[in-house]
């Protein structure tokens, strides 16, 4: 087990690596990041709950300012990665240039995917893969009140 968060972060074949190692089902879940927020951390929460290690695909700068525009992200992926490689319930954190995980997700082979309740299974990228290797895919709903956007925005005083 890491014992720091710089340690948590992984390059893609260390994750191959670190994957290879785990006993257990391991449990794959992906996003932005940005402002780590209380529906954030239920989604992590309740993706650890399912499986005996987490690993989380986290979006590069470049891809976040593709998907979302060019004001996000807020924090730097080396910022978002820390945070979450700090947090207890994560095991691994994986950095992704792509637009979608897809690619990461084939690549690692988890057992168990999961994302938040604002996606449905027909809906998630690699459910498709997973499903068809005997894992699961899991849809943890999502906190009320709680959203990246709404806090940028009011931030921003919009």
């Amino acid at each position: 087990m890491a014992s720091t968060p710089l340690e948590k972060i992984l390059s893609w074949d260390r994750a191959r690596l670190w994957r290879s190692r785990v006993s257990g089902r391991v449990v794959f879940t992906n996003g932005v990041f940005d402002l780590v927020h209380p529906g954030h951390i239920d989604v992590l929460l309740g993706a650890r709950s399912h499986g005996d290690a987490l690993v989380v695909g986290l979006n590069s700068d470049a891809s976040v300012r593709r998907l979302k525009g060019p004001e996000r992200p807020v924090r730097s992926e080396a910022e978002r990665a820390y945070v979450l490689a700090a947090l207890q319930m994560v095991d691994a954190v994986v950095l992704f240039e792509e637009d979608t995980p897809l690619d990461l997700i084939r690549f690692l082979e988890p057992d168990v995917l999961v994302k938040g309740g604002d996606y449905t299974e027909a809906s998630i990228v690699g459910a498709h893969d997973v499903r068809a290797r005997g894992g699961d895919v899991i849809v943890i709903p999502l906190t009320p009140g709680h959203s990246t956007t709404s806090t940028i925005e009011r931030l921003r005083g919009r």
